[in-house]
């Protein structure tokens, strides 16, 4: 789902990204599947799929819903084929949620994006898209499309061009879908479909820890502003240290002065969230 972003795009991380962003002048969109909510593409699949059985079985039509199952049952296998990478952003600024998940629960950072700014970027092989939250997949367009690919194909198979088409679409709106227990995070998604297009010509990266190995694509935020007229304070609104952080406000502004950023030094702030742990 796309819209018109004029409201600020908070970006909840931790230092490292800060500094990958504005000293490296790179955005990281990380794999869907290995995000927090890595099952909700598969949760949408899966409940597009229900939602197009129950249609048929209630019409009668037996044989044609065990293909259908069949034939999701084939494309969840293929998931990763399919992966979408994703940078996350929430409406809502210095929220308590937002810490705890993605601020490295409270010690991190939140970074202002201008959400008009985002949009103009956003072309090609980007998209800015609003995730929606929904269970019951009953009345989703693509059961619609799926239900007359049904009737009208003699064979469902994953290579007919019609089917491999709702499915690339299907795995496409999954990217914005979460389960409606999230719908307070009130997210937007920049989103990026290495799988949409042949040829695709942006470079993944690999990201090393102890414990594993993360795919990701870097966006070059300095030729992005560049390309729509804008610097990257302009882009920024402002920065706010987490609740928990022990980060120094001077220490920051100092960092940011030092790379050039003077006004954004000046709008840098601490949360004002009371975000407190349990002690251990």
């Amino acid at each position: 789902m796309t819209g018109h972003y004029d409201e600020i795009l908070y970006h909840y991380t931790d230092f490292q990204a800060l500094d990958g962003i504005l000293r490296h002048t790179q955005l990281r969109v990380n794999n869907v599947l290995n995000m927090n909510d890595a099952a909700e593409m598969r949760h949408f699949m899966g409940g597009l799929c229900s939602a197009v059985v129950k249609r048929l079985h209630a019409e009668g039509k037996t044989e044609q819903a065990i293909q259908v199952q069949k034939l999701f049952d084939e494309e969840l296998k293929k998931e990763f084929s399919y992966s979408a990478y994703a940078a996350c952003f929430s409406l809502y600024r210095d929220d308590a949620a937002q810490w705890e998940r993605y601020g490295n629960r409270g010690r991190g950072v939140c970074i202002a994006f201008r959400g008009e700014f985002l949009q103009k970027m956003a072309e090609g092989d980007l998209a800015l898209r609003t995730v929606f939250y929904q269970d019951d997949m009953t009345e989703h367009v693509l059961v619609d499309i799926f239900y007359r690919l049904v009737q009208n194909s003699t064979e469902l198979s994953p290579e007919n061009p019609d089917i491999k088409r709702a499915m690339n679409d299907a795995w496409t709106c999954s990217v914005a879908f979460k389960h409606p227990s999230f719908s307070s995070e009130k997210e937007v998604r920049l989103v990026i479909f290495p799988f949409e297009r042949e040829g695709f010509d942006v470079k993944p990266y690999y990201h090393i820890t102890a414990e594993r190995i993360k795919k990701y694509y870097p966006l070059n935020i300095a030729s992005m502003c560049k390309r729509v007229g804008i610097s990257l304070e302009e882009l920024i609104a402002e920065i706010i240290i987490g609740p928990e952080s022990t980060q120094a406000t001077w220490i920051l502004q100092d960092y940011l002065r030092d790379n050039g950023l003077y006004g954004l030094a000046k709008r840098v702030s601490l949360s004002n969230c009371p975000l407190r742990r349990s002690p251990k």
